[in-house]
């Protein structure tokens, strides 16, 4: 069984959906999430974690005195874990080099929009939809790639499109994006499970 380890800042519902596809979807009998990682206190991600029985820690980077040792930290949390894969669900932070490299082609994002359009830095939730709708495109959607250095820029390992509409609000594109992650994000796992780490 693959061991998934989900870093996130907020909601976690993308948690939610790579957890239920665990339990009666794509990964099961493949991989299950056996921790969950936040830097927010408040997040409703660990609320979620604990409803699941699933192991979580909050790492606030406010807690540590520099960026190297915060990231110290969660690269500790993710090797306690034996973590196989980690994934990023709305995780606000970028991931560190040291992080990077140790698990170079295992780290995996999610974001709401069709790489490489509306991606990069300042680039994520309601500010991708709100920049969707005001350049009028008729698609939008979401991407799984890998991360690296660089905001949104890893190679992508799954997109899929929704149609916009010219009466779509922001929050009528953010609605049908997020069906489209919890359906692709499952999905983009297994791919790499069966494509990187089962070779």
């Amino acid at each position: 069984m693959i061991r998934l380890v989900i870093l996130a800042s907020g909601g976690g519902s993308n948690m939610q959906a790579i957890v239920d596809a665990h339990k009666f979807g794509v990964l099961k009998g493949l991989a299950e999430v056996v921790l969950v990682i936040s830097n927010n206190t408040n997040a409703f991600v660990l609320e979620r974690a604990k409803k699941e029985n699933i192991k979580s820690v909050c790492i606030e980077r406010k807690s540590f005195k520099d960026d190297e040792s915060f990231n110290k930290e969660v690269l500790a949390e993710l090797q306690a874990a034996n973590a196989d894969l980690v994934c990023l669900a709305g995780y606000m932070r970028m991931i560190d080099k040291e992080i990077l490299n140790v698990y170079n082609g295992r780290i995996l994002n999610i974001h709401p929009a069709l790489l490489p359009k509306f991606g990069g830095k300042g680039m994520y939730g309601h500010f991708v939809h709100e920049a969707v709708v005001k350049a009028g495109e008729k698609k939008s959607g979401a991407t799984v790639h890998f991360a690296n250095e660089e905001y949104d820029s890893g190679k992508i390992i799954l997109q899929k499109e929704v149609e916009v509409s010219k009466s779509d609000t922001p929050e009528e594109v953010a609605r049908k994006v997020l069906e489209v992650e919890h359906k692709i994000y499952p999905q983009a796992i297994k791919k790499v499970i069966e494509e990187n780490l089962r070779g």
